[in-house]
């Protein structure tokens, strides 16, 4: 199982396998103690909950409702880009995650949630863009600070690539995957930036200005995701229905 390598012992292939089968084996105990406790004990226990920072508008309202109609559970909260969320799901870290698109969903059941338009959202000293719109030609033409995943395709290439299909090479000063400094950047006159537009209505900061993109849409894609290998409780599973409710009101 094992091999001597200087002061430290490594596992061998075959150790390799039996550790892969062994923790495969603990994962499902933990699921079958989960799922027993469950019918048990019913809407009670703690929900461990993943969410972008740009899909956090969603959290409030939804927390709100459920946790006047089960008091009884209680929620960890875990921000991360999505990337990173998607691997603590893997890790059976955490029950769901509010995720941004793009992202590999073959591990995952998910549930798609509506589509929004991304912004422009430009210093509030920067006078001469007070108009309601602009085009991506203006935004070319100014220093930009865009959001950018610590790992994998995300928002930054799916803004890049709109730019790119005009023929426009946008001036690229600062990438980063939190929206919050990238808006106190904005605010402070560093530059201008792009991102979903309910992003901006939930952070409400102060000297900025928001304008459409008149030329382009760029939507912005979200889902909620879960674990496909992991069971899902009953208390995960009515708080996802109450996105799947709106969903469905929306399709109507």
């Amino acid at each position: 199982m094992f091999d001597r390598q200087s002061r430290k012992l490594v596992l061998t292939e075959a150790g390799e396998v039996l550790f892969r089968k062994v923790e495969a084996i603990f994962s499902h105990m933990d699921d079958a103690v989960t799922e027993v406790r469950d019918v048990g004990e019913g809407y009670a226990g703690q929900l461990a909950v993943g969410c972008v920072k740009t899909c956090f508008s969603y959290i409030p309202d939804k927390l709100n409702l459920f946790r006047s109609q089960f008091p009884n559970i209680s929620f960890r909260l875990k921000e991360g880009d999505s990337y990173t969320l998607a691997e603590h799901l893997l890790n059976h870290e955490l029950d769901f995650a509010i995720i941004r698109l793009p992202l590999d969903l073959e591990p995952f059941d998910y549930l798609h949630l509506p589509d929004e338009n991304y912004v422009a959202v430009l210093p509030e000293e920067w006078n001469e863009l007070h108009d309601a719109s602009i085009t991506m030609q203006q935004l070319s033409e100014h220093p930009l600070m865009l959001l950018h995943r610590i790992k994998g395709v995300g928002q930054y290439e799916v803004i890049l690539d709109k730019f790119k299909r005009r023929g426009l090479n946008p001036n690229i000063i600062l990438d980063c995957p939190d929206v919050d400094m990238i808006l106190d950047l904005v605010r402070s006159g560093v530059g201008g930036t792009i991102i979903p537009e309910s992003t901006y209505h939930h952070k409400n900061v102060s000297g900025i200005n928001m304008l459409k993109i008149e030329d382009e849409e760029i939507p912005s894609k979200s889902a909620i995701i879960w674990s496909k290998d992991r069971y899902l409780t009953k208390s995960a599973r009515r708080f996802i229905d109450m996105f799947e409710m709106d969903t469905a009101q929306i399709k109507i």
